[in-house]
């Protein structure tokens, strides 16, 4: 109580007073009372505890801030620092990278270098090309994705002289491809970066890579992250594959609403109304689109 209320005296008199009474008790008790200091709580608002800061005035002057791009959230440069280290026997050999990212309206595919001074692109192709080959609407679905990387994966080889040698798989067909050696020149080797996007099965990433495979390239990967995996079984479906591949989850989407909400139909797909595409000209679409890459 004596404690409680030497924190709620307002005035000298009180003050004063309240220290002769603590000096009587000091010397009848022997301890020095102003000593003892209560454990801070709602009893006492008023105590204020001290806490010693670990990091001085001479820590934050020496602070090293990310990289710029890494503060930005664009840049993971643990992958990236992977993605491009050569080995050092194969001296200044470019390491390529199929550099791959999407965005609401488009699909962006490149084969980019590395050097010392900024990285260089080889090749490029972006799915607002595709309307050149007959597509002319959906540019950034998986169906598109998949004949972007088809795209670029022809015109790398075709720049380099290779696509001769290396056709690929001309009839897509959704199953697991990996190019081998044919003739003296070995197949153009690539890595994939996705950046930070996250890597989900069935993410349209992974058509981008499927497409520049069937197109040639030869890109290290497994089939668990392509539609038609089953992790639980860890089995792949090659025809659940070739049915993304053509398009087929648009088409019965487009069926699907039509017979539900045709004024939904009609403002969710009102590119392929105004060109004229059905549910049923969407496979056809695609292989039209194909054979005009090729």
């Amino acid at each position: 109580e004596i404690g409680n209320f030497s924190r709620q005296a307002g005035s000298l008199v009180e003050l004063a007073l309240l220290s002769e009474v603590l000096a009587l008790l000091e010397a009848g008790l022997g301890t020095n009372l102003l000593s003892v200091q209560p454990s801070p709580g709602p009893e006492f608002p008023g105590v204020f505890t001290f806490v010693r800061s670990d990091k001085s005035k001479s820590y934050f002057s020496r602070t090293q801030v990310k990289f710029r791009r890494r503060r930005e959230c664009k840049t993971d440069y643990y992958a990236r620092r992977r993605l491009i280290q050569q080995d050092k026997n194969k001296y200044s050999t470019p390491k390529y990278r199929l550099v791959v990212r999407i965005t609401n309206r488009d699909v962006i595919a490149q084969i980019v270098y590395a050097r010392i001074s900024g990285d260089f692109v080889l090749e490029s192709a972006y799915g607002h090309e595709l309307a050149n080959f007959g597509l002319k609407v959906g540019h950034s679905n998986y169906a598109a994705c998949y004949a972007t990387g088809l795209l670029l994966a022809r015109r790398v080889l075709t720049k380099l002289g290779m696509d001769q040698d290396y056709q690929g798989v001309t009839a897509a067909d959704g199953a697991e491809y990996h190019v081998e050696a044919d003739g003296e020149r070995s197949p153009f080797r690539a890595y994939l970066d996705i950046g930070l996007a996250r890597a989900t099965t069935g993410a349209n990433i992974f058509g981008v890579l499927k497409g520049a495979v069937d197109g040639g390239l030869d890109i290290p990967h497994k089939c668990k992250r392509f539609p038609g995996y089953n992790a639980e079984e860890k089995s792949y479906d090659a025809d659940a594959h070739r049915a993304r591949i053509f398009g087929s989850h648009v088409s019965s989407w487009m069926d699907e609403l039509e017979e539900k909400d045709q004024a939904l139909y009609q403002r969710q797909f009102s590119a392929y109304v105004a060109a004229g595409i059905t549910s049923e000209d969407i496979e056809g679409m695609y292989e039209r689109v194909h054979a005009a890459i090729r």
